[in-house]
């Protein structure tokens, strides 16, 4: 690995230039619906490495250049939030020489980013990383931490860094959380709904990805957003990641837009129908209850359901807010021996 390179700043001080073509593009585009929160599975680095008689380590960097200059091109198009899948807990399957590769390219990249906290804060970017931090380094974990730290508060974007991830851990991982909550008492099984598990996954403070882009050929998601990706609009490119341009993403954006409308009509049904679903819970909760005490009644069934609607709802504030804490003095904990300088 050549360690002399100089690794790409996350958020190049000179902006990308562009052509006049592309920000014609860019204004047809902005006159359509354009994607909120877009998700990328960065693939094709090995391969982009072997096609250019690189050794694979340089392939990842050169793939790492190309997330900064992704990010950039979301910015300008007015896009929010992206989420990349950087590094899945299967890729720890892979040969001992890659994955150190890969550790030590994740200690450059998150070292650079500690660097431009300035930037961070001047772009308004809050960085998230999800995944089984407890897999990773204690150094990697506290630059993480820190980076998380002290972006938290800020709005304007959101970066969400999938790393040690893969969604069907997420998902085993939130159902644990729904029964630690059950067994404490927090919350009772049947205030459990496939919107709570929602809430207990990694994602919960993002809205659904929008857009999802795979960059390769591949036309698989590789455990990736699986839960959140339901009425995701899917871009298969045949690029590899290293080789990805704004053209291609002004494809994506493109092919979205012509599904807009059935995905948010699918969406908007959805929605319906969980709000259906509850009510119908909330009313199956209060006959159970109603039996339970031999029939005495006294109180209007409406009223009933809609005092049980709101207890519910207390609870699960009080199950969230426990969820909350526990995330926040996992942190606490990692930097506890690590001062954070942080200008806001």
């Amino acid at each position: 690995m050549n360690h002399t390179r100089p690794v790409m700043s996350w958020f190049p001080e000179t902006r990308t230039n562009q052509t006049w073509a592309h920000r014609l593009c860019t204004w047809i585009l902005k006159s359509g619906p354009v994607p909120k929160h877009v998700a990328i599975i960065m693939d094709g680095n090995r391969r982009f490495a072997l096609k250019n008689s690189m050794q694979r380590a340089e392939g990842h960097l050169k793939g790492f250049d190309k997330l900064a200059e992704v990010l950039d091109w979301c910015l300008n198009l007015g896009i929010t939030e992206v989420t990349v899948y950087a590094f899945s807990i299967e890729n720890f399957k892979r040969s001992k020489d890659e994955v150190d590769c890969l550790m030590e390219l994740a200690r450059q990249k998150f070292a650079r980013l500690l660097q431009e906290k300035e930037q961070i804060m001047k772009h308004g970017v809050c960085i998230r990383v999800l995944g089984d931090l407890s897999l990773l380094p204690r150094d990697i974990l506290e630059e993480l931490a820190e980076s998380v730290e002290c972006s938290k508060n800020n709005t304007r974007a959101v970066l969400n860094v999938c790393f040690a991830y893969t969604s069907r851990d997420e998902i085993t991982t939130g159902i644990k959380k729904l029964a630690e909550g059950v067994d404490k008492g927090l919350i009772r099984q049947s205030d459990i709904s496939e919107e709570l598990l929602e809430k207990c996954l990694s994602t919960h403070r993002s809205a659904d990805p929008d857009l999802m882009i795979r960059t390769s050929g591949e036309v698989r998601l590789s455990d990736f957003l699986l839960w959140q990706s339901t009425f995701t609009c899917l871009a298969f490119v045949k690029v590899l990641w290293p080789e990805f341009s704004l053209w291609h993403l002004y494809a994506a954006i493109l092919h979205y837009q012509k599904n807009y409308d059935a995905i948010s009509n699918a969406r908007e049904n959805n929605r319906i129908e969980i709000e259906r679903r509850q009510r119908d819970s909330d009313y199956r909760c209060v006959m159970e209850e109603q039996k339970q005490k031999s029939g005495e009644d006294g109180v209007n069934l409406q009223t009933q359901i809609i005092s049980y609607s709101k207890e519910r709802e207390k609870r699960i504030v009080k199950f969230l807010t426990y969820l909350d804490y526990k995330e926040e003095t996992f942190f606490n904990n990692i930097l506890s021996n690590k001062p954070v300088a942080c200008n806001s």
